[in-house]
């Protein structure tokens, strides 16, 4: 169970995983080391899987994002693993949800423009053998975006 601390300290490092174990600690009012010992423990029950950059798609000529909802052939399970296994090759797809509803994928997908996304449904998304349907919803521009988890 996490405490009112430890949901600080997490918060800290959704903000800024660079923040030092002295940086959090003068923020949660604590010495270095009962700090240190409470990030090594979230790190070893999972809390904390891992730290990364976020950087900036735009600058990196990763420019568009394109939500797509896929409906498969047919929900079986063998279908289901040859689509997960087919996108999972793709770095285009940076993101991947079964849902429930209408179809059984909701994709999100960032590539450089429209001529890129052209040929990534084209020779990619469309050549998966258990995909039946494909409808693609542009981004035209990001209100809110966030790694950071409520907590």
């Amino acid at each position: 169970m996490l405490n009112k601390i430890d949901r600080t300290i997490l918060s800290l490092l959704q903000l800024n995983a660079h923040l030092t174990i002295k940086e959090i600690a003068a923020e949660v009012n604590m010495s270095i080391t009962p700090v240190h010992e409470r990030i090594k423990k979230m790190e070893a029950e999972g809390l904390i899987e891992k730290y990364v950059a976020v950087l900036n798609r735009k600058k990196l000529g990763q420019s568009m994002i394109v939500y797509c909802n896929i409906s498969l052939t047919k929900q079986s399970p063998d279908d289901f693993s040859i689509f997960n296994e087919a996108i999972s090759q793709m770095p285009e797809v940076v993101e991947s949800c079964v849902v429930s509803g209408s179809f059984d994928y909701i994709l999100k997908i960032i590539v450089p423009d429209m001529d890129a996304y052209y040929l990534f449904h084209q020779q990619k998304l469309a050549n998966i053998q258990s995909v039946a349907q494909i409808n693609s919803f542009f981004v035209m521009n990001e209100v809110k975006y966030t790694t950071a988890i409520p907590i």
